[in-house]
């Protein structure tokens, strides 16, 4: 499975993807779309360098499933709603490309790659540089958006593992009600 994992910001969105196979995760790319080059009073030419760009990414690699995280508030009201409709272009566009779309936050990240929610981008660099033993360490919005992939292929795992107890509990409970053993 491939998994493009996004972090999304208005000047700066992070785009990683990796392969599953297994356990086993391995790096494809990452980098940055940039809007800088447009007037910060360009809200929708910077939308739309977004969402083109993420179709860009999406055509290139191909992924099979989209992670990208989740938006907290700001001090600033007016940067959370910023952030909030940079996030929406890059929804978009993956819907668009008709990605199935996963959503973790910056503490569910952390957690997944390093250990702990609290931990500092030089150590999600670190620790996504090793999990997928990169020559050196990404930038901190590819690592961060590297490390939503990381994390939809833990949780997409675990999910699979619970739907398959599940199935499983389900016949043990029908066997019971038949009055057979297992």
């Amino acid at each position: 499975m491939r998994i493009l994992g996004i972090d999304p910001g208005l000047q700066t969105t992070g785009f990683g993807v990796i392969d599953v196979q297994g356990q086993a995760a391995s790096y494809v790319a990452s980098g940055t779309i940039r809007t800088t080059g447009l007037a910060l009073g360009n809200l929708p030419g910077r939308l739309k360098v977004l969402f083109d760009g993420i179709g860009e990414v999406v055509a290139r690699y191909q992924p099979d499933a989209a992670a990208v995280e989740i938006v907290f508030v700001n001090v600033n009201p007016q940067s959370t709603l910023l952030l909030g409709q940079a996030r929406g272009a890059c929804i978009t566009a993956l819907v668009a490309c008709d990605l199935p779309v996963a959503e973790y936050t910056a503490l569910q990240m952390k957690k997944a790659v390093v250990g702990h929610g609290r931990a500092a981008k030089s150590q999600v660099q670190e620790m996504v540089r090793r999990l997928l033993e990169l020559p050196g360490l990404p930038g901190t919005d590819a690592a961060d958006a590297l490390g939503l992939a990381i994390t939809h292929a833990h949780a997409g795992a675990a999910m699979a593992r619970l739907g398959a107890s599940t199935t499983l509990q389900r016949r043990q409970h029908a066997m019971f009600k038949a009055g057979r053993s297992y």
